[in-house]
């Protein structure tokens, strides 16, 4: 599944630590997303918890090797009756798209993590043909070897080929096909259930020009079992990237042409510092001097005591109400990526711009995925185990003729009191992506900017955070004012509210579905939840983690001090905000 963005915070004191962690340690693994004992399953995302903080629990867990085991599984399932679900080896999806049902007596999950053997590259024809659990990197790694490339990539590796298309994860461009990694597939192949005289599974082989196609690419894993993939290749090619820290001015004006002018173009802004990153990122020919990485700062190993050393602080600055205290990690944090280019190296350090670098080494990420024997020391930083980062991602993708207008209000929030966006640039700000108009019918209809922001989270529910009246705004300005579609593997509960209004091609979907599974034995109501956009249950505290809209100071925290209130600048917006004199 895609991955949930950008978990990094800096301690400026806490640096020549990390920088040596990196280069000594190899991460422990990631722990596997489902575990097994005698009662049954649990299924976790990679942060351990559920936007609703409710456990997943499936009676039991198959893991096919290939396509003939897939076909038996489902068509178990179908004889059976059973709800079905997919999870891969990564499990990077906040909402529970994978959980079959509650309660789940009645249910299985299939797994893909053993189904990974084939990566069939033909170089005649630019295509690799792909089993759904082979992980991004080991595609790239055999493409490139191959003297091809993949064009498009999340910016996380930490993905399988089918996890990759179903959700809808991206990169960034406006160029060629775009930077949607589904609009890089020319074949699919699922496994479906059937009729009784079809043996209650078959197989269904998809090329550009089938009827289904279009709802395959993206399917949130409600149309069956995706068993192959086949992308779209180019000849092996070299980029070119370099940052350009410079003042936020006239951004809402600017990120139009600088995704034209660049073709993996993005752009971070850091409203607290008043900082906008552009990224220029082209292609250059193979002959260009230059064999540079791109390891994302935010996805390299830490060391666990700095990961749980840095949580600790942010959880304190929290606690202490201590806005001054974020806006100086802030100011370290960017001030260090600047330094050392965000994870670009020119070889095994950077040395200065331009780097320049194979496309597989410059499109993707993710070190603290791989291990050394026996490691226990390091991890990647959000691990649930190590009680290390733990925030919420907010992904809204705009049509591109709205996303300038957005940007001025945000700018007319920040500037009333800057200091209140210094939580979130001490992740990695406002990161902004662009992606094409889209075929798929899950996809986007047109031109769109992709909007990323990470937050802190509280350990417990209950507990309110500090400004974040500022981000419910901002989050509902983005969804309800500016009509911005929610990622489908990223968000809380609340921005998936009236979704289905927001795709003029969900009744093809949904006639395909129909089609493919008669049964509706791949959906759940989690499922059904975020695909229909239907809001969870209200009660006391429901507004504080996203699973509804206050309307009422009880969806808040009175007893805390926290209000529902209107928005400062998108007045339609009801957000919980802090007061003094109502804290008790």
């Amino acid at each position: 599944m895609a991955k949930l963005g950008w978990p990094w915070l800096l301690h400026p004191l806490l640096l020549p630590v990390i920088l040596w962690g990196v280069a000594s340690t190899l991460a422990m693994p990631p722990p596997p997303p489902v575990q097994c004992n005698s009662t049954g399953c649990t299924l976790h995302n990679s942060y351990g918890v559920w936007g609703d903080r409710k456990d997943c629990r499936v009676p039991r867990i198959t893991y096919p090797s290939n396509q003939q085991e897939l076909l038996q599984a489902v068509a178990n399932a179908t004889r059976s009756n059973l709800k079905v679900k997919v999870v891969s080896k990564f499990s990077h999806t906040i909402p529970k798209l994978a959980c079959p049902q509650t309660p789940s007596r009645n249910a299985i999950l299939l797994s893909t993590e053993n189904y990974n053997a084939s990566i069939d590259v033909d170089t005649a024809g630019r295509t690799v043909t792909a089993d759904a659990g082979v992980g991004l990197r080991d595609l790239i790694d055999r493409v490139e070897k191959e003297g091809l490339s993949l064009v498009s990539a999340p910016y996380w590796e930490g993905v399988s080929v089918a996890g990759v298309i179903s959700t809808g994860a991206h990169g960034s461009s406006w160029w060629g096909r775009g930077g949607a990694v589904h609009d890089h597939v020319v074949g699919l192949t699922l496994v479906v259930p059937a009729k009784e005289s079809e043996g209650y599974a078959k197989v269904v082989k998809l090329g550009t020009k089938d009827p289904l196609f279009n709802a395959a690419r993206v399917s949130i894993g409600m149309l069956g079992v995706i068993s192959k993939v086949t992308f779209l290749l180019e000849q092996r090619f070299k980029r070119s990237i370099t940052y350009n820290f410079t003042d936020d001015d006239g951004i809402e004006d600017e990120f139009m042409d600088h995704a034209k002018k660049h073709e993996f173009a993005d752009i971070t802004w850091y409203p607290s510092r008043h900082t906008a990153v552009y990224r220029y990122d082209d292609r250059v020919p193979l002959s260009t001097s230059g064999d540079g990485v791109f390891d994302f700062l935010g996805f390299q190993t830490n060391l666990i005591a700095v990961s749980k050393t840095v949580r600790a602080t942010e959880k304190a600055l929290e606690r202490a109400r201590n806005v001054n205290g974020k806006c100086a990690v802030a100011a370290s944090t960017m001030a260090y990526k600047k330094l050392i280019a965000n994870g670009l190296r020119n070889n095994l350090i950077f040395t200065g711009y331009p780097v320049v670098g194979y496309q597989g080494k410059m499109q993707t990420s993710g070190s603290c995925l791989y291990t050394a024997p026996s490691s226990t020391g390091s991890s990647c930083a959000w691990d649930p185990r190590i009680q290390g980062l733990f925030f919420y991602e907010t992904t809204a993708i705009f049509a591109a003729t709205k996303f300038g207008d957005f940007l001025r209000d945000v700018r007319k929030l920040r500037d009333m009191k800057p200091e209140n966006f210094c939580g979130v640039d001490i992740y990695n700000g406002l990161l902004i992506r662009f992606i094409k108009a889209s075929e798929a019918y899950l996809g986007q209809s047109e031109d769109s900017v992709v909007l990323d922001f990470n937050y802190y989270r509280a350990d417990d529910p209950t507990t309110p955070r500090l400004n974040q009246d500022i981000w419910e705004e901002v989050e509902q300005m983005a969804f309800f004012k500016y009509g911005a579609k929610p990622h489908w593997a990223k968000n809380r509960n609340l921005a998936f509210l009236d979704v289905q209004k927001k795709y003029p091609k969900l009744n093809k979907f949904l006639a395909a579905k129909k089609q493919l599974d008669p049964n509706d034995l791949f959906s759940s109501e989690w499922s059904d939840e975020i695909l229909f956009g239907r809001e969870g249950s209200r009660g006391d505290g429901c507004a504080l983690e996203g699973q509804c809209i206050c309307s009422e100071d009880t969806h808040c925290s009175p007893a805390k001090g926290y209000l529902c209130q209107p928005g400062v600048v998108y007045k339609e917006a009801r957000v919980c905000r802090y007061s003094a004199a109502s804290a008790s």
